[in-house]
Order: structure tokens, then sequence, then C-alpha cells
């Protein structure tokens, strides 16, 4: 299972220079439109075939455009053993620094 977290949290987290690792499993075309500085974009689609890019070892934060591919992908991650937390209402409701 997974955590779920508001982009509040997630964003105290970055300004805090915590460790954080977050995942925009939006397709590539949406994640060139904007994305949360320093994600790193791995599509839902093919989140399963690329495991293996993906750290075992740290927290991951899911994040997608609305909150329901993150779901997704946060429940196939969390499933594999990764720890995961989902970000609820997505980019949608990302009022943070956008990187493009």
């Amino acid at each position: 299972m997974y955590e779920e977290w508001t982009p509040e949290e997630v964003e105290q987290r970055i300004r805090s220079h915590a460790p954080v690792s977050i995942i925009d499993v939006r397709e590539p075309f949406e994640f060139v439109e904007g994305h949360i500085p320093g994600a790193k974009n791995i599509s839902v689609n093919r989140i399963q075939n690329r495991l293996n890019e993906i750290n075992k070892n740290q927290e991951h934060i899911i994040v997608c455009h609305s909150g329901s591919r993150s779901g997704v992908a946060s429940a196939i991650l969390s499933a594999s053993g990764f720890k995961v937390k989902n970000m609820t209402g997505g980019m949608m409701s990302w009022h943070g620094p956008i990187e493009f």
C-alpha cells in the first residue's frame, strides 16, 4: 500500500531540501509542457518495463495530471516493493515551481 500526499506537503518537502525523488507518470508530451523541477518522466504505460531505473532504497513521490494515473502507478510500484507516495490532485493542484 502507499500513502497520499497533498501538493502542499510535496512542496514543503522540496523546500526543506530533504532528498526527494519525483516520478512524473504522464506521457512525454504532457511532461514537456511543465513539470516539478527535477522530476523524472516515466509514463504509467511503461513503468512496469522500467522498474530497473527506479531505486528501491529510496522513497518516491508519484505525480500525474490529476492524481488518477499516479494512483495506478503507485499501486504497481508499491506491489513491486517500492516506497511511494501518490501526490493527490496531480499537476492540476500544483502551485509550486514549474520547469519546462
